[in-house]
This record gives structure tokens, sequence and C-alpha cells, in this order.
């Protein structure tokens, strides 16, 4: 049972970074991590590099509800995040608390 409020929108999975592009990506992730933290209906959003898998990083999300979750999907469409994780594998599930 979640503690988060019926229809907050989740999405949890990671993103596989190829070891020659760790470093462009974590600094981009820095600002993308900020940017997303403030956008209006975020509750969270975290990414952390996995311990036991190189270049895994591990991705746990929610917003207030799936428009709040498109609204960050089109942002992030047109960032330097964008850019900079272009073609990184990324492995996602996405559920709305009930």
């Amino acid at each position: 049972m979640s503690d988060l409020p019926k229809g907050t929108f989740r999405l949890e999975g990671h993103i596989e970074v190829p070891t020659e592009r760790i470093a462009q990506v974590s600094e981009a992730l820095k600002d993308h991590i900020r940017l997303t933290r403030e956008e209006a209906g975020c509750i969270f959003f975290n990414v952390d590099a996995c311990s036991k898998v190189p270049g895994r990083f591990l991705v746990s999300e929610a917003f207030v509800d799936e428009a709040a979750f498109n609204f960050h999907q089109e942002r992030e469409r047109t960032s330097p995040w964008a850019e900079a994780s272009k073609d990184v594998p990324r492995e996602y599930e996405t559920w709305v608390v009930d």
C-alpha cells in the first residue's frame, strides 16, 4: 500500500549509461533533477547511481497526476538532459496509485 494519494502518477526503473558517457550524463543530471523538483506537481524525483551495477542509475518519480507527469516529459524533451542522455537505454514501469 502506498502512502501517496490516490491518482498519483509513479515511475520506477533505471537507465544504463555507457561507461564513456557517465561523466557527461552525471553532469547534465544535476540540473535535470533540480528543474524537475521545481516543477508544479512533482512530489519527488530521485535518480541515484546503483552501487552494484556501474553505469546504472535508479529512477524513482512521483507526480500529483498524469498531467503533471506529461508536462515533465514535454519539458524534458527539449532540455540539455535530453541531449546528454540521448539513446541511453531506459527501463521503466509506470502506474497510477489507486
